[in-house]
């Protein structure tokens, strides 16, 4: 999947995550359909989930945007403009000719200072590049990000929580917040890749604006310091452009030359061969460099823009390449000391309707009782594929680590490879009970008593009032089970 497919994907889902009111009839069940058998009809069902995902993404996004204006002003707002980069270089190298980097009034002082501070700075750059590859490498693997990845994340954090983008609709506030986060390694990537041709560029143009000025006028090379002597000028010299004399052969003057040479002694010598010698150093410690890694970040973009790392772990994505093989999300829910009323019962299929779609095929199991944790039945849990399963409890009880907390992990233990496990907490039956003053704190201090729980074995809850459903219980769920998927991929 390349780079507009995967925003094409994130627009989509946007649209086809939000309730209902939210989209106003601009993208119905009715184009869901459509984009999915559109899509099969180009792909067909032995093709790949990328693949298809990809085609599926493309006809919904064009529909979507014929019919949404807004949609397509946000596509395009989100696309990467190259002239920036371009931009960016241009900028770099005027600057670059612009600077007088080696002396003014046609008196250059050998030891440069600007272009100490350049060859400093870069050397910086260089040591910060290694440190953060021998990282990676002592890392084992490590995913973390280098230092200007870790900006782009926090940008890409400040940006998704611009009051502007709350302003947008929505399902479009939604697919901001999602590509921004999505294509931050992808934006790094960019802006390393300008900066380093920016770096080159700036350099190149000092170079270029040196020989101009010394085609055009004469200039004298001597030195001057308040502090250092002509011993300690020879050192740093030697260290300097030390490498652009070897590779030359261009010699340097000793320390009694470079005293004859010391401002107020004399004129000065002519300084051609001192602009040769910064002009190579440069070339080899900034250009050279510094077009190289702008070469490697490039190749990173474009491997970046042609196989877009978006993961199709959560519950959406899986969900269309159930639809793409033509099979039913399956689902079994294992109730805990606990047996929905009626209500609750019709409340959770509906639930688990509108997440995994009116075909899912939901059973529930006859509730296990407290206590027998221990004892699962061996065909508790089928072989076949499930898309999810649940463990119901309900909030009027107080969790138990001895018993709640074993049951999970003893049915986390049972779920085949990939399968997520999400864990509900029914309300129903407890807000009845506390309808009362305090019954808003007696709930709050019972949820956190089960997220202390199920947190103690790394879980969270569901919380859901079953009888009454919402938007919020679909939000809740379909998020549990996009993490449920992730950690369930790592197990």
């Amino acid at each position: 999947m390349n780079e507009a497919d995967a925003r094409s994907a994130l627009l989509v889902r946007a649209y086809e995550t939000a309730p209902p009111a939210q989209i106003d009839g601009r993208w119905t069940d009715a184009d869901r359909a459509w984009a999915t058998q559109a899509a099969l009809q180009a792909e067909g069902e032995q093709a790949g989930a990328d693949r298809f995902i990809a085609t599926r993404a493309r006809l919904a996004a064009a529909r979507l945007c014929a019919r949404d204006r807004h949609a397509g002003s946000a596509l395009r707002a989100l696309t990467w403009r190259p002239w920036i980069g371009w931009g960016l270089v241009l900028a770099a190298l005027v600057a670059g000719v612009a600077t007088d980097a080696i002396g003014t009034a046609r008196q250059i002082n050998v030891l440069a200072p600007p272009l100490l501070a350049v060859l400093a700075w870069n050397l910086l750059v260089y040591m910060a590049i290694a440190a953060r590859a021998a990282i990676g490498v002592t890392g084992a693997g490590s995913r973390r990000l280098g230092p200007l990845a870790r900006q782009v994340a926090r940008a890409a954090h400040a940006v998704a929580s611009a009051a502007w983008i709350e302003r947008l609709a929505p399902p479009l506030a939604g697919f901001a917040r999602d590509w921004v986060f999505a294509s931050a390694a992808l934006v790094a990537a960019r802006i390393a890749r300008a900066l380093h041709a920016a770096a080159a560029t700036f350099a190149l143009g000092a170079l270029l604006g040196m020989y101009v000025r010394g085609l055009a006028f004469e200039y004298r090379a001597g030195w001057e310091s308040t502090f250092i002597d002509a011993s300690a000028v020879h050192a740093i010299l030697a260290i300097v452009l030390g490498p652009a004399a070897a590779l030359t052969g261009i010699a340097l003057p000793d320390e009694s030359a470079l005293a004859a040479i010391r401002a107020g002694v004399s004129p000065g010598e002519n300084a051609a061969r001192w602009i040769h010698l910064y002009a190579i150093t440069v070339a080899c410690f900034v250009l050279l460099p510094r077009t190289l890694l702008a070469l490697a970040q490039f190749l990173t973009e474009r491997r970046l823009e042609n196989r877009f790392p978006l993961g199709f772990d959560d519950g959406y994505f899986q969900a269309i390449v159930r639809a793409q093989q033509g099979r039913a999300a399956t689902i079994r829910v294992v109730p805990y000391s606990y047996t929905p009323g009626p209500l609750a019962a019709l409340g959770l299929n509906a639930l688990l309707a509108r997440v995994f779609g009116a075909g899912a095929g939901i059973s529930v199991t006859p509730a296990l009782a407290f206590g027998d944790e221990d004892a699962l039945d061996p065909g508790l849990i089928p072989d076949a594929p499930l898309a999810l399963v649940a463990a119901l409890f309900s909030l009027t009880a107080t969790p138990e680590m001895e018993n709640h907390g074993v049951f999970v992990e003893a049915l986390a233990a049972r779920l085949p490879r990939s399968t997520p496990l999400a864990l509900l907490v029914d309300e129903s039956t407890f807000a009845p009970r506390f309808d009362e003053a305090g019954g808003c704190l007696r709930r709050d201090q019972r949820r956190a008593a089960w997220q202390r729980a199920l947190g103690a074995i790394g879980r969270e809850a569901v919380f859901v009032n079953l009888e009454r459903g919402g938007i919020d219980a679909e939000r809740a769920l379909r998020a549990a089970i996009d993490q449920a998927l992730v950690r369930a991929g790592k197990d």
